[in-house]
Formats: C-alpha cells, sequence, structure tokens
C-alpha cells in the first residue's frame, strides 16, 4: 500500500502507518502542480525586487536587512547552519519519521513557495529510511520547531549527521551509498523546511497513538479488577450513564459491561454489594472524560496535519503571520497530558485496593507464602513511582514564554516541550496499566476468572508469562505487558466491541 499526500487528506491512521509501520509514500499529481505553481509566483516576485521576508530579508528581529540577490540562496543555506542548535538525546526513529511525514504534507498544500523537488527529496527520506540526527531539544514551540527542523533540513543538502542502523554517520557517505542526491535550496526553501509545527506535531500524533492503544487496553484491566475484587456493576448501568449526558460515559458502561457480563465474581458484587469504593464505582466517568479530552485532542491533531504552517505564505502576494506558532498543539499537549496522569491515578488506587488484603479479601499482596514471600508488593511502589513523575510531567509547559530575537518573537508556545513530556506520561501510563494487568494475572493464577472475554486475555497472558510462584523479578513481566499494550496484542481479542 501506497500513502499518497496532497496537503489535505492525511489522517492518524495513515499517519502511522507511514512512521511506525513503513508504508510507502507518494505526493500527489494535483499536489505537484499546484506545489510548481507557488514556487513560479516565488520567482515572479524575485524578479520584481520587491521585499519578501525570509527571502530577500534577514530573520527574526533582523528582518529590516535587505539580502544582496546575489546572496539569497546562501541566506538560506546560513539560516539552516546557524538555526542547527540544539541539546540531548537523538530523536527515536519514529519521531523523526513523523517530523519528516508531516514537513512534506505541509509543503505539499502549495503555500509555502518551495519545489516539488524538495518534498519528494522528503519523501524519498521515508521510503528510503533516512533518519537524519535530530537532538530532542531546543524547539520554544513558535517561528516553527526551529532548531529540530533546521538540523532536518541541513540533511536534506548533504550536510550534518544521520542515523544509520543505529550508528551516527556523515550524512555525505550514507548518501553516496544509497544514491541519493542532495537538494541544491532555492530562495524561501530553507526557511519553509524550519519554520513549522513539524517536531511537536509529530510527538503529538505519536504520543495520542499510544494513548489510543493504553485507553483500549485500560477498558480490559478496569474490567478485570471488578472481577477480581467482586466489585458489583450496578456503577455501569446504562440508565446512570445516560442521566450524566455525556455520549462517552454511555460507550465506556457498555464496553466494560460487555466484558464483565458473564463474570462470577461480578454477579456476586451485583448481589452483596451497594457500592463500591471510587477507584470501581468511578472508573467509567473518569475514563469517560480522558476519552472526551482524546477527541478534542484528536481534532485538532488531524486539522493540524494538514494545515500550513510556516511564514510567510504565497498567495497572490506573500503574507507574513503566525500560522508557525504552536499553541494549538501546546494547549492540547498540555490538556491531554493532565488527562492521562489522572487515569493512571485510578488505577493505581486498583492496584493498592487488590494488593491490600484487607480491603480485597485476598492473600496479602497476592504471595503464596505471606510473610516469607513479599509477592506483588513492590509492583505497587512502582506504580506510585510512575504515578508521582506523571505529576510532575503534567505541569502545563504552554503556561511559561520566553521572548527570543530581541523581543521580535516575545510569546512562545513552549509546545515541543509539551509534547515531549507527553510521550513520557504515555509510557508511564502503559505501565501502570501493565501492573493492573499483572496483579489481576496474578490473582486469577490464584484465584481463577470466568467470562468469555477475562479468560480469553488471561490465556492469552499464560502463554507469554507462564506462571508466577514463590518471589520472582517482577521487572520482565511488566515489560512483556507493557509491550503487548503497545503492539496491540491484547486488544486484538475483543473484535469490534470497543466501537461501540
Amino acid at each position: 500500500m501506497v500513502i499518497i499526500i496532497d496537503g489535505n487528506n492525511l489522517n492518524l491512521e495513515d499517519f502511522i502507518k507511514v512512521v511506525i509501520y513503513d508504508e510507502k509514500v507518494k505526493l500527489s499529481e494535483g499536489a505537484r502542480k499546484v506545489v510548481k505553481e507557488s514556487r513560479e509566483k516565488v520567482e515572479r516576485m524575485l524578479s520584481n525586487g520587491e521585499p519578501v521576508y525570509g527571502i530577500n530579508t534577514g530573520f527574526g528581529e533582523l528582518v529590516n536587512v535587505r539580502i544582496d540577490e546575489a546572496k539569497e540562496r546562501e541566506l538560506q543555506i546560513n539560516l539552516l547552519r546557524s538555526h542547527s542548535t540544539a541539546y540531548g538525546e537523538p530523536l527515536k526513529r519514529e519521531f523523526v519519521r513523523g517530523i519528516i511525514l508531516s514537513r512534506a504534507n505541509a509543503l505539499a498544500k502549495g503555500f509555502s513557495g518551495v519545489s516539488p523537488e524538495l518534498i519528494e527529496l522528503l519523501i524519498e527520506f521515508l521510503n528510503k529510511d533516512i533518519i537524519p540526527y535530530i537532538p530532542e531539544k531546543g524547539s520554544v514551540g513558535a517561528s516553527g520547531d526551529l532548531s529540530p527542523l533546521a538540523h532536518l533540513a541541513l540533511v536534506l543538502i548533504g550536510e550534518w549527521k544521520v542515523i544509520d542502523k543505529g550508528k551516527i554517520r556523515d550524512t555525505s557517505e550514507v548518501f553516496k551509498e544509497r544514491g541519493i542526491k542532495p537538494l541544491e535550496l532555492k530562495e524561501k526553501e530553507g526557511l519553509s523546511l524550519i519554520n513549522g509545527t513539524s517536531y511537536m506535531l509529530s510527538l503529538l500524533a505519536i504520543a495520542y497513538w499510544y494513548a489510543e492503544l493504553a485507553i483500549r487496553n485500560t477498558y480490559i484491566s478496569t474490567a478485570w479488577s471488578f472481577s477480581t475484587l467482586k466489585a458489583t456493576d450496578k456503577a455501569l448501568r446504562l440508565e446512570l450513564a445516560k442521566a450524566r449526558n455525556f455520549p462517552e460515559l454511555i460507550k465506556v458502561s457498555e464496553i466494560i459491561s460487555n466484558i464483565i457480563t458473564d463474570n462470577e465474581g461480578v454477579n456476586w458484587g451485583r448481589k452483596t454489594k451497594v457500592q463500591d469504593a471510587y477507584s470501581l464505582r468511578c472508573a467509567p466517568t473518569v475514563i469517560a472524560s480522558v476519552l472526551r479530552t482524546m477527541n478534542f485532542v484528536k481534532e485538532i491533531l488531524e486539522r493540524e496535519l494538514n494545515a500550513a504552517t510556516d511564514n510567510p505564505l504565497i498567495f497572490e502576494e506573500p503574507i507574513s503571520g503566525c500560522n508557525f506558532h504552536g499553541e494549538p498543539i501546546a494547549l492540547a499537549a498540555d490538556y491531554l497530558s493532565i488527562a492521562l496522569t489522572d487515569l493512571g491515578n485510578i488505577i493505581e488506587r486498583r492496584i493498592f485496593r487488590i494488593l491490600d488484603s484487607k480491603l480485597s479479601g485476598l492473600s496479602p499482596f497476592l504471595a503464596n507464602n505471606p510473610g516469607l514471600e513479599s509477592g506483588l508488593m513492590i509492583s505497587q511502589y512502582l506504580a506510585a513511582a510512575l504515578c508521582n513523575e506523571n505529576k510532575v510531567l503534567a505541569t502545563p509547559s504552554s503556561i511559561d514564554s520566553i521572548p527570543t530575537s530581541a523581543n521580535q518573537e516575545d510569546h512562545v508556545s513552549m509546545g515541543a516541550t509539551g509534547t515531549r513530556k507527553l510521550n513520557q506520561i504515555v509510557d508511564n501510563l502503559i505501565g501502570i496499566i501493565s501492573i493492573e494487568f499483572l496483579v489481576n494475572y496474578k490473582a486469577t493464577l490464584m484465584y481463577g476468572v470466568s467470562g468469555k472475554y477475562l479468560t480469553d486475555v488471561f490465556e492469552k497472558l499464560r502463554s507469554q508469562l507462564g506462571n508466577i510462584e514463590g518471589d520472582v523479578a517482577l521487572t520482565p513481566y511488566i515489560e512483556k505487558i507493557s509491550k503487548l499494550i503497545k503492539n496491540g496484542d491484547l486488544v486484538k481479542e475483543f473484535g469490534n466491541l470497543f466501537d461501540t
């Protein structure tokens, strides 16, 4: 399958197919025509000698410095070199591929004045798996993601470094081996490459994808805790959900109810309990609230995937504006960070409840020989540590702004920091969900489980984890479960149940 990009129709699912699962990419013929026409407009402006920001002027606070015509292309190369100023670990492969794809699609809209050849080279990077070396820190999320995108752009012109099979290598060597011709940069093309939101957009999209998998697995782990703790399912009644008037609450209640519909523990709880603790009774409301946040973020995400975000944009005349500002992404990332952090909080409370024999009625810490063995005691410590880290990371980045470029750029979004933190929060959340799966798995080994869906999940995990007898290091079990969550293996057993 080939994903066709045209600047207008890229959705999250196709984005992920390219970025994580290596689908090939092609520029649509219609987009190629529009891009070519946009470039011709830039050529006419140059021939008329009119001042255009970033084409024959300096950048940022240097906007009033006019550039000699003979040095306009040198200006673009100098821009890439000077702005390649970053710090930290190299970005993961999937993040870099996301940056390349989102930049190519944004430029394909035909408002950026670049040549079709530039976009074709970005696509060639995706199809030949060229991964520029981009340090993770340096963008303030306005004027575009200047620093990380400048590192990408340097590789396009044959400079800087790439990560090839895990090794950092000179770009020129890899280009020679792969038969790739460096880009000959034209006027405005350097600015068009770095003046956009592609870094933070890539990180938001990938975080969202894994968060969506986390939510789907949370339906299962929550239902399993209902079973283990013999909770009543009264709080899942659709009358309650409909009275609250949120469609997400109706959906979540239906899904969890369907998972435990034939579960003996829940049937017992329904007959013997009036209500349960909030971590069980309020789980549908909390998950539904997170799901509503996810829906909000996805709309922003898919709009931004098909947005022109550089400056100036080329219409019948060049217009200098603020499409590069990361505020929509920054606010969405912070909002989702808060929601997912709270989801982890309620899951940790259920883990605690299962392991506390006074609350669960089960063996203390699910140990086979309590006292001699500590059982799964420390798994709750780990969940608490992950929750604590998420609470620190969830402090919004978007509430801060540090002026740049001699106060010409006096309000920035800090969206890049927000999306980096969001990815850490999502990974920690998956760890917390993995622990809820683990404690329920051990409880099932000891006490059994009933019902089709939970039995299927238990058998799936047993094929991966085997028995847990006595005290053992739990890290490998948590790692295995987290991988099953990230690759979607556990939710495969549920078919279309989550699409209620």
